[in-house]
C-alpha cells in the first residue's frame, strides 16, 4: 500500500528572519517575520517524499493541542497518510523555534512529545503495508534508540529495506551505531555527521570508513553536492546553483530525491542527481516543505 513508512518525530517550526540574534536585559527586538511551519526532519522528509509522487505513510506521536492539529492538517495536505499516527489527548506538542540568518540558523528546541515513540508502537501489520521503513532524527527520539536495531531486524524480516539520517547528535559522542549500522541498508548523513561519526578528518576518509557498515552511503556536502558509495562505485554530483532563501529542510529534501530514485531503481549517480536537485530547490522558500519540487519540477534541471 505505501512505498514508504516513515517512524519519526512531530514538531512545527516557527521560523524568525532578520536581526534575530536575542539580547537579554527585557530588550525587545523586532524581526522580520515569522512563520510557523511543517517541521521535524521526518514529517518534512515525508511530505518531500509524497511531493515527488510516492505513497507516504506515518507514524509518530503528538498532542491534542494547536501545534499537534497543525502539523496533522498540513501533513495531510501534502498527501502524507497520518492514520497511524497516535494522539495523546494531555499531551504537549514539541516546537522547534528557528532564528534564521542568510544561510545559516540556531535552532531552539522544545522536545513535548518527540521522544515518546517507542519500536513497540509499531506492528508488523503495519510494517508489512510498505516497501521501505525510514528514520530521522534519532537522537531526539530516545525511547526510539535502544529497540531500534531490532526494529530495523524486524521491517528486514517482512521484506522492508531501511534507511537512516541521524541528524545532528547534541552531546557529540555518537555512540551506539556499529549495531544499528549494521541492519541498515541505506545512510544519509551530512558531511559533518559523517565526519563525527566516524573520527575522521575529511569526509573522503569518513565515507571509506562508513561504506564498510552499510549497503549504500549517501552524504550531503550542501553547495558542494554529495559523496555516493555503494557496491563499490564512489560517485560526486554537484549541486544546482540557487538562490538561498531559507536552509531549513533540504537535507530531508535530499534524503526524499535520494530514496525516491534508489525506490525507482535508478543509479547510484542519478538518485544523487535527484537528491541534489531536491535539496537545492527547497531552499528557494522559507520553511522546510515550500520549495520542495513535484518530480516534473525536478526533472526539468540537467542531470548531466
Amino acid at each position: 500500500m505505501f512505498d514508504i513508512l516513515v517512524v519519526g518525530e512531530i514538531n512545527p517550526d516557527l521560523i524568525l528572519t532578520g536581526d534575530v540574534a536575542p539580547e537579554f536585559g527585557q530588550v525587545e527586538k523586532l524581526v522580520d517575520s515569522a512563520m510557523l511551519t511543517i517541521g521535524s526532519s521526518s514529517a518534512i522528509f515525508a511530505c518531500g517524499a509524497a511531493r515527488l509522487g510516492l505513497e507516504v505513510a506515518f507514524i509518530g506521536i503528538c498532542g491534542d493541542d494547536v501545534f499537534g492539529r497543525f502539523m496533522l492538517d498540513e501533513m495531510n495536505k501534502c498527501d502524507v497518510n497520518i492514520e497511524n499516527v497516535i494522539v495523546h489527548p494531555n499531551g504537549f506538542t514539541g516546537l522547534s523555534v528557528i532564528l534564521a540568518r542568510g544561510a545559516d540558523r540556531a535552532i531552539l528546541t522544545h522536545s513535548g512529545l518527540i521522544s515518546a515513540l517507542q519500536a513497540s508502537n509499531i506492528s508488523d501489520s503495519l510494517l508489512c503495508q510498505a516497501r521501505h521503513l525510514h528514520v530521522a532524527s534519532y537522537f531526539l527520539q530516545t525511547a526510539l534508540q535502544p529497540d531500534l536495531p531490532n526494529l530495523f531486524r524486524r521491517a528486514h524480516s517482512l521484506g522492508l529495506t531501511t534507511s537512516l539520517d541521524t541528524n545532528y547528535d547534541p552531546s557529540e559522542k555518537w555512540l551506539g551505531f556499529d549495531e544499528l549500522l549494521s541492519v541498515t541498508n541505506i545512510f544519509l548523513p551530512n558531511e559533518k555527521e559523517a565526519v563525527s561519526l566516524s573520527g575522521e578528518l575529511n569526509v573522503d576518509l569518513a565515507a571509506d570508513r562508513l561504506k564498510v557498515k552499510v549497503e549504500t552511503l549517501a552524504i550531503k556536502m550542501g553547495a558542494e553536492g554529495a559523496l555516493g558509495i555503494s557496491q563499490n562505485q564512489k560517485v560526486r554530483v554537484a549541486s544546482v546553483p540557487v538562490q538561498v532563501v531559507d536552509t531549513v529542510g533540504a537535507g530531508d529534501s535530499f534524503d526524499a530525491g535520494f530514496l525516491f530514485g534508489h525506490l525507482k531503481g535508478w543509479s547510484l549517480k542519478k538518485s544523487l542527481w535527484l537528491a541534489c536537485v531536491c535539496g537545492a530547490l527547497s531552499t528557494q522558500k522559507a520553511g522546510g516543505v515550500n520549495g520542495q519540487p513535484t518530480l516534473e519540477e525536478a526533472m526539468k534541471y540537467d542531470s548531466g
